[in-house]
C-alpha cells in the first residue's frame, strides 16, 4: 500500500451517529411506560393503645362513654365502659357476622354522633384478616342515597388491645 492511501485513510473523518431513530423511539416508549406502570397504593392508619384500665386517670374517666367491640373466635361483642355489654353477635355460618356488627354500629353512631373513638379488643390467636375486617367494619358503613352507595363515617379513631 502506499504512503498516499494511507494517508488518505488516515485524514478520513469518524462517520456521524444518527440517533434520531433511537430518540424517536424512546420518545413514544417512555409515556407508554409511565401510564402503563402500576404505583403501590399505600395507606397508612394511626392507631392508639386503648387506656390502661388500673391507672388513676382513668378511674376518673370512667364517666366517659368509651366503645369496644371485643373479637373472639365464636362471637363479637360490643360494649362501652358505662353500661357494659350491649350486643353480641354470635357467628353466623361459622364465620364473624360482620354486616350485623355494622348495623348495630349504625344505631350506635345514630345515638351518639359526636363519638369517634373506638377500641377493638382481640382474644389471643385471633386472625390477622379479622382484625382488619373489624378495623374496616368500625371505621365506615356503606350506605345506599339516592340510587348510589356512599360511605359513611362510623368511628374512625381505632384503638387495638387485648380482650380482657
Amino acid at each position: 500500500m502506499s504512503v498516499r492511501a494511507r494517508v488518505r485513510r488516515a485524514h478520513r473523518e469518524a462517520p456521524e451517529l444518527n440517533i434520531t431513530a433511537f430518540l424517536n423511539l424512546m420518545v413514544v416508549l417512555i409515556p407508554f411506560l409511565l401510564l402503563s406502570a402500576v404505583f403501590s397504593q399505600l395507606s397508612i392508619l394511626e392507631l392508639n393503645l386503648p387506656p390502661d384500665s388500673k391507672s388513676q386517670a382513668n378511674k376518673d374517666q370512667k364517666k366517659v362513654r368509651n366503645f369496644e367491640v371485643i373479637v373472639r373466635s365464636d362471637r363479637l361483642i360490643v360494649s362501652d365502659t358505662i353500661g357494659g355489654v350491649l350486643k353480641v353477635i354470635k357467628n353466623k355460618n361459622g364465620k364473624h357476622d360482620f354486616a350485623a356488627l355494622s348495623d348495630f354500629l349504625t344505631k350506635v353512631k345514630l345515638r351518639f354522633p359526636d363519638k369517634k373513638n373506638i377500641s377493638i379488643l382481640l382474644e389471643p390467636n385471633i386472625e390477622y384478616e379479622l382484625l382488619v375486617k373489624a378495623m374496616d367494619t368500625v371505621r365506615e358503613v356503606e350506605v345506599v342515597e339516592f340510587a348510589s352507595v356512599v360511605k359513611k363515617e362510623l368511628f374512625p379513631q381505632v384503638s387495638i388491645g387485648d380482650a380482657p
